[in-house]
């Protein structure tokens, strides 16, 4: 529904080239210079400079792509919403998630939703939980499925679950022949923490904060944003870390690390979080519905297990 010379104008500059652009939209190449032609007369200012073999913005350019980007965006959500009234759920959803999240408990939940409405296009984005959450916020993303979320007031937060956090370290190190870890007990020993941002990261501080034991008391070892890195370091003993139950189930079962509940026994929440939105779409509440329902199912398998 978007005006086709801006649709031929945003892939020529996203392309960077008459050519590509006119592959990408199945056009001869004389139709795009003759879009582009007639955007340049509309506006009656060059929008593109060619020259070397490159094509490169003016000012006008980088103006008018920046409103492109808006329109065909708006164009293409107007197209979806429209849909929604009468057929079967369709278009893109972009979705944030953390690691652990994006690993361990989204690929079951997309496999189901893409069964139920196949005309559905995830794209996912993987952060840590707080920056999931300033995008959700800034409406850069659709909706956001993260361990904790704080209390911004242009979200909407869901929870769904909670899975129990555990100390895991390899199956030799001193930890391991312990049944329960209190904050003390952990004290001295290599830490394999988390980055910043990072919802785990952020209930172990509180887990040593409530137990009266100082930053400075920690013995960090390393800072990873990767939770396969983290179990690997704490598979060759150079440390232990925290970790969900659920992260870390199969490499207990085979015997690569260890896990010992902490004392007081802790969890982290699972929330999905979406823009507040008096108009939200059909297909963004259908999704935060069946996430919710399906994190509840799987952390009730898990427990029956």
């Amino acid at each position: 529904m978007a005006d086709r010379r801006l649709q031929v104008f945003h892939a020529v500059a996203k392309h960077g080239s008459f050519t590509r652009a006119a592959e990408h939209l199945h056009m001869t190449q004389p139709a795009v210079t003759f879009q582009i032609k007639q955007l340049e007369e509309h506006f009656d200012t060059r929008l593109l400079d060619r020259g070397h073999g490159k094509i490169t913005l003016t000012p006008a350019g980088e103006l008018v792509l920046a409103y492109a980007e808006k329109i065909l965006g708006l164009s293409a959500e107007l197209d979806s919403r429209v849909s929604e009234l009468t057929d079967d759920l369709a278009g893109q959803i972009k979705i944030g998630t953390s690691t652990t999240i994006a690993a361990y408990w989204l690929p079951q939940v997309l496999e189901g939703f893409k069964r139920r409405y196949p005309g559905v296009l995830p794209r996912v984005v993987v952060g840590t939980s707080k920056l999931t959450e300033d995008r959700v916020a800034a409406r850069d993303l659709d909706i956001g499925l993260i361990e904790i979320a704080t209390e911004q007031q242009s979200i909407e937060r869901r929870p769904a679950t909670r899975d129990e956090l555990l100390v895991i370290c390899s199956p030799d190190h001193p930890l391991a022949k312990l049944e329960q870890l209190t904050a003390r007990d952990l004290v001295g020993h290599p830490f394999i923490d988390r980055d910043p941002g990072n919802g785990i990261r952020q209930i172990a501080d509180e887990f040593f904060e409530a137990a009266g034991v100082a930053g400075s008391e920690i013995t960090l070892c390393a800072e990873l944003g990767s939770l396969a890195a983290i179990k690997q370091l704490a598979a060759a003993g150079l440390g232990f870390a925290i970790a969900s139950k659920r992260a870390i189930h199969r490499d207990v079962e085979e015997g690569r690390l260890v896990a010992i509940p902490l004392q007081p026994r802790t969890y982290t929440p699972l929330e999905v979080i979406v823009p507040r939105d008096k108009f939200r779409s059909r297909l963004i509440t259908a999704f935060a519905d069946y996430a919710c329902e399906e994190f509840a199912r799987m952390a009730r398998e898990a427990e029956e297990a």
